[in-house]
């Protein structure tokens, strides 16, 4: 489970801060086929604040989600990888909007495990979580570089199969 519900009114001033930047930034979401509006919006080291919205596409595989486009902007303007602070992602959901897949593993590779994670919709719910929980077991830069072996990942079927001396 990511977390709690909880109610906005909650929130330290900061996440407010990066969440009402990701409303505004949801407000200029293209989507003219789902109509479904997202803005996420992150936080960098310092203190500047860089919004994306959703950017949909008639081939839908070209849709940009909002969380990557945040954190896209925000690298595209120099900000380093790993140095991000909070991100916060807000949609009109019955429960506080979570990232998909692709988004999830964007936001690993990008910013630090611990780092907060505000989710929220347009009720004024909220849940807060972690990069962590929100993609556990993630498959990021260090997985490459130890040749993709992670000792704290179970091995993949087909290394146990190798392992065990079966053919594939």
């Amino acid at each position: 489970m990511l977390g709690m519900v909880i109610d906005q009114a909650s929130l330290s001033e900061i996440e407010r801060l990066v969440l009402q930047h990701a409303g505004q930034a949801r407000e200029h979401a293209y989507v003219p086929y789902s109509k479904f509006q997202v803005g996420a919006a992150v936080l960098a080291e310092d203190g500047q604040i860089y919004g994306g919205c959703n950017i949909e596409n008639a081939a839908y595989g070209s849709t940009n989600c909002a969380e990557r486009s945040a954190l896209y902007h925000a690298v595209s303007r120099g900000m380093k990888p790993g140095t991000f602070r909070m991100l916060a992602v807000i949609g009109e959901t019955e429960r506080p909007i979570t990232p998909c897949g692709a988004c999830r593993q964007v936001i690993a590779e990008l910013c630090p495990p611990e780092m907060p994670v505000i989710l929220a919709n347009l009720q004024g719910q909220v849940m807060r979580t972690t990069v962590s929980a929100l993609l556990p077991g993630a498959f990021t830069s260090q997985a490459l570089e130890s040749g993709n072996r992670d000792e704290d990942h179970e091995p993949s079927s087909k290394d146990r199969m190798r392992s065990e001396g079966e053919t594939l």
